[in-house]
């Protein structure tokens, strides 16, 4: 595993698709972090560069440094209450678009493994059977040459949960510097994992609300 150098992307600084009174939705570059870490370099994510221009925004979830896409915040306590809940009670729609090593032979499939923290390599997470339940569907969207490009779409939102089901597969994601050994990591410039889709209810309102990001890879 690479040590984490956390240079955060400046372009584009925010990349907003939607706004109103209760939310804001962006989509997040890949290598722009969530919301801060501990060490003061990391202050610089996509949660405080939305409070330097709406100081009320809240986090509701997270996306991986790495991973790229849509992102939904609050920008009230009760919408903050209010999307956490749909979030925990998986009352919303979340899929995501993976390039993986090799050739996926089946059209679809459910990796359905629970995952634990690998205390002995944090941060990093692992199959485990006394580990939190996780299950992750796929579908394959296109076989090429020496990959494969899938849609991912997670029943839970455990931490690492695409990146560790993909290794479980058998087919890590492509760039995965945490799960990935050194020729998955040099295929491709980034992690190829992207924050496609999102429906979620509006908190005010109740309406649906969905959010599309095509990938870039």
């Amino acid at each position: 595993m690479q040590k984490f150098d956390y240079q955060p992307p400046a372009l584009p600084w925010l990349d907003i698709r939607y706004k109103d009174r209760d939310i804001i939705v962006i989509n997040k570059p890949a290598g722009l972090l969530s919301n801060p870490g501990r060490a003061e370099d990391t202050h610089d994510c996509a949660l405080t560069r939305l409070q330097q221009l709406y100081p009320e925004t809240l986090l509701v979830h997270r996306l991986d440094c790495a991973t790229s896409g849509i992102m939904v915040f609050a920008r009230s306590k009760k919408a903050e209450s209010n999307l956490k809940t749909q979030f925990q009670e998986r009352r919303n729609d979340k899929l995501y678009i993976a390039e993986v090593a090799g050739i996926v032979k089946d059209d679809e499939g459910t990796v359905d493994l629970p995952l634990a923290a690998d205390k002995q390599n944090p941060p990093l997470q692992k199959v485990d059977e006394e580990g939190r339940k996780a299950v992750t569907h796929y579908r394959v969207l296109a076989r090429r040459e020496q990959s494969t490009l899938l849609a991912l779409q997670p029943e839970t939102g455990r931490t690492h949960q695409l990146r560790v089901h993909m290794l479980a597969l058998g087919h890590p994601i492509l760039g995965d510097d945490f799960y990935g050994d050194e020729q998955v990591q040099k295929a491709r410039p980034r992690l190829c994992l992207h924050a496609a889709s999102l429906i979620f209810n509006h908190p005010w309102s109740g309406k649906e609300m969905h959010f599309v990001s095509m990938a870039g890879f």
